[in-house]
C-alpha cells in the first residue's frame, strides 16, 4: 500500500479537536516534482487547501523554499527567484478568498546562497522584488554528516557552512535587510548553529524540525547516546535569544518511528504520546513564546493526515495555559514572520 496516499490516510479518521483554535502553519511547501518518484509529488494550492480545511482553524501559512520552480536559465545564483515568483502567484490566488478563509503563503521564505557573502544582496533584492509584500527571509539548508549512508540534503554540499566567514557575511546582509534565516541541519550540527547565532546576534533564526534529530542508519538503536547529544545541542541553541524553534517534522522517516510503514495510519492519541517527550523538551528549553507547531506538509504527510497531526499537537499541549498555547499555535509564527491575522 503506498504510504502517504489519500486512500491510506483515509483509513484513520477522527473528529477535529478544538476546531475554533486559531492556527498559523509556519512550515509547508509547494512543489511539482512529477518527474520524481516520491510520494505527494504534486503539492500546490489545491492540495494544501484540501489539507488545511480538514477541520482545523488554519488562518494563515508560511511557505518554505523547496527548490521547485527555479528559473531554467540566467545566472545560477538568481535561479531561486523563480520559486518566489511562482509562490507569490499562489499566495495572491489564496488572498482572493476563492479558496476559503485561509491565507496560504501569507509569508514566503525563499532561498539565496549565503556562501556568496556580501554578493548575496542582489539576489535578496530580486527575491523582494518578486514578492514585495510577503518575502520574510530565506532558508539555506546546511545538512552535512560524515556517514556516507546519511542523505545529504544541503543546498550546497559543503562541510561547516555555518562556520565560514563568507556564509556569515551573507547572513549579516540578511540581518541588515531585516530578513530572517530558516535553519535546516542535522542534530550533530546544533553546536555549530549556536556558534553561528552568537556571531550574528541581530539575525532572526528559525530552527526547523526540532533540530534535525535522526534515529535511522548510523544513528539507529543508539537512543541513549543520540538523544543525549540532541538534548545538549538543543539546550545550546535555546540559550541564543535570537533563535526560535519549529515543533514538527517528526513524521519524516529519518526520525525512526516507522509510522509510514503501518497498514493503518497512526491516530492522534498515540501520535501525541510518541511526540511528547521530544516536543516537551524543546518547549522547556525555548519557552512557548519561541516555539511554533508546524505541519511540514507534504513531507510529513507520508506518516499521518493533517487533521490527525494537529489533533496530536492539541492533545500534547493541554497542560499549557491559553496564552502559551496561543503562542505555539499562532502568535509566535505570526510575530516571527510578521503576518497580520
Amino acid at each position: 500500500m503506498p504510504y502517504g496516499g489519500a486512500d491510506w490516510l483515509a483509513l484513520t479518521t477522527e473528529p477535529t479537536l478544538e476546531p475554533e483554535l486559531p492556527i498559523c502553519d509556519p512550515h509547508h511547501h509547494f512543489w511539482d516534482f512529477r518527474a520524481a518518484r516520491i510520494p505527494n509529488q504534486r503539492y500546490l494550492l489545491h492540495e494544501l487547501v484540501a489539507d488545511v480545511r480538514s477541520g482545523h482553524n488554519v488562518r494563515s501559512t508560511v511557505f518554505i523554499e523547496a527548490r521547485s520552480m527555479y528559473r531554467s536559465d540566467g545566472p545560477e545564483e538568481m535561479r531561486p527567484v523563480g520559486e518566489a515568483e511562482f509562490v507569490q502567484g499562489l499566495a495572491a490566488a489564496s488572498a482572493s478568498g476563492l479558496y476559503g478563509p485561509v491565507r496560504a503563503a501569507a509569508a514566503i521564505v525563499g532561498h539565496a546562497n549565503l556562501n556568496l557573502g556580501e554578493r548575496v544582496e542582489p539576489v535578496l533584492r530580486a527575491l523582494q522584488a518578486a514578492s514585495p509584500n510577503r518575502l520574510r527571509g530565506i532558508r539555506h539548508s546546511v545538512t552535512w554528516d560524515p556517514h556516507p549512508e546519511v542523505e545529504n540534503t544541503a543546498a550546497y554540499r559543503i562541510e561547516g557552512q555555518l562556520l565560514s566567514d563568507r556564509f556569515r557575511a551573507g547572513a549579516r546582509v540578511l540581518a541588515r535587510m531585516g530578513l530572517s534565516f530558516d535553519a535546516w541541519l542535522w542534530f550533530p550540527q546544533l553546536t555549530e548553529l549556536a556558534d553561528f547565532a552568537k556571531a550574528v546576534p541581530d539575525l532572526s533564526i528559525v530552527l526547523n524540525h526540532i533540530g534535525g534529530l535522526q534515529r535511522v542508519g548510523p544513528y539507529a538503536n543508539r537512543d541513549s547516546e543520540v538523544l543525549a547529544a540532541w538534548r545538549s545541542g538543543i539546550a545550546a541553541v535555546a540559550a541564543c535569544p535570537n533563535v526560535s524553534m519549529k515543533l514538527g517534522g517528526i513524521g519524516m522517516p529519518l526520525n525512526g518511528f516507522d509510522w509510514h510503514t503501518r497498514t493503518t495510519p497512526i491516530g492522534s492519541e498515540e501520535l501525541a504520546a510518541s511526540m511528547s517527550p521530544l516536543i516537551t523538551y524543546c518547549i522547556e528549553r525555548f519557552g512557548p513564546s519561541r516555539c511554533m507547531f508546524e505541519s511540514n506538509f507534504p513531507v510529513d504527510k507520508v506518516s499521518f493526515s493533517y487533521n490527525v497531526l494537529y489533533n496530536a499537537f492539541k492533545r500534547l499541549s493541554q497542560g499549557y495555559s491559553a496564552t502559551e498555547r496561543a503562542a505555539m499555535f499562532q502568535d509566535t509564527a505570526t510575530r516571527v514572520y510578521r503576518i497580520s491575522v
